[in-house]
């Protein structure tokens, strides 16, 4: 007897044996495509030192754009001689009568020996004027920079070398005696010897002397960048497709050069911001009664012997936003270029 055939219509049992269970290819997790922005970002995050100098830096400058309203919300401002409206606030020898310099719950941080001030009101100020000037320096200190640096590396020849005799030249200068050197002459071409001369003008003449001096070591640094990367292939072809110069700088070279123009800018401002306050205290820069850091150090010196607590306040806050803009610069070096290790 012969075995019934199965039908060809018959459906096809399904079994375990008949499903393909090898693997689907998938993308591992983690694994996805990222720019270097994003696993900078990642690797920054990680840094428990940076993100604390990062909120730090923050709050310094939050409170510098805020010291407006911060000060109208606390009902006094950093000009008003507080003691010849009071004069109880002073002892007989011009000094706060409060303990501790002056600290209240009218007065936070005290008053001004002499003059009677609010100490905290002008150490508000004090932190925008400081933090305003040294970022407006490092902008205009990192455009110079970017433009000569780029520009004479990728030219080459006698432009090259005539750059590089300047920054040479710049770099060998004592910076801060030429600081104090140039700033009477800036103002003498502007304002006569017998008149006073404006606080824009000091403004304006720190940001000049400050860049004109800053720009030669990054312009340096990005030199040495480009000449390196002027004879790479993506370069070269870009010449081959007829690029002009400007857009194989802008397109093709700067776009490898974020990373060390981001670290020598994180690590200029806060120089610009000791410088300006040296000068401050050295009194060619901003002088009373600008509320500057320079200057709130310049008149604690002479009190501090009496009243140390006017002289702390902005010691102690220009120490720690220096101290934590270093450490973040030092952060988002390492983000950045993961390859440098502390």
């Amino acid at each position: 007897m012969t075995p019934p055939t199965p039908s060809a219509a018959a459906p096809l049992e399904v079994t375990d044996e008949t499903v393909d269970k090898s693997p689907t290819p998938t993308t591992p997790k983690g694994s996805e495509s990222r720019s270097p922005g994003r696993l900078a970002w990642k690797r920054f995050k990680r840094d428990r030192t940076g993100v604390i100098s990062a909120c730090i830096v923050i709050f310094f400058f939050a409170i510098a754009l805020a010291a407006p309203l911060i000060a109208k919300l606390y009902g006094k401002d950093p000009y008003t001689t507080y003691a010849s409206q009071r004069p109880e606030l002073l002892d007989a020898f011009s000094y706060p009568a409060g303990p501790n310099g002056g600290m209240s719950s009218e007065f936070w941080f005290g008053i001004e020996p002499q003059l009677g001030r609010d100490v905290f009101t002008f150490l508000l100020y004090g932190i925008r004027t400081s933090l305003g000037l040294a970022v407006a320096a490092t902008i205009v200190t990192a455009v110079l920079g970017v433009v000569i640096g780029t520009t004479a590396g990728y030219l080459g020849g006698k432009t090259d070398y005539l750059v590089g005799r300047i920054i040479d030249i710049l770099l060998s200068f004592p910076s801060t005696l030429f600081f104090i050197a140039f700033m009477p002459v800036i103002y003498g071409l502007f304002v006569a010897p017998d008149e006073n001369i404006p606080t824009s003008l000091r403004a304006i003449s720190l940001i000049i002397v400050l860049s004109g001096f800053g720009w030669a070591s990054l312009a340096r640094l990005l030199r040495g960048q480009v000449l390196g990367l002027r004879e790479r292939e993506f370069v070269e072809a870009a010449k081959v497709t007829g690029a002009s110069p400007w857009r194989i700088v802008f397109k093709e070279l700067l776009p490898n050069l974020w990373t060390p123009i981001i670290i020598q800018t994180t690590l200029m401002l806060p120089m610009f911001v000791t410088a300006e306050a040296g000068l401050a205290f050295l009194g060619v820069g901003m002088i009373d009664p600008t509320p500057d850091w320079g200057v709130m150090i310049q008149r604690g010196a002479q009190f501090y012997t009496e009243d140390l607590t006017f002289m702390l306040f902005p010691g102690l806050s220009m120490v720690i936003f220096v101290l934590a803009f270093n450490l973040l610069g030092d952060s988002v070096r390492d983000a950045l270029d993961p390859k440098t290790k502390r």
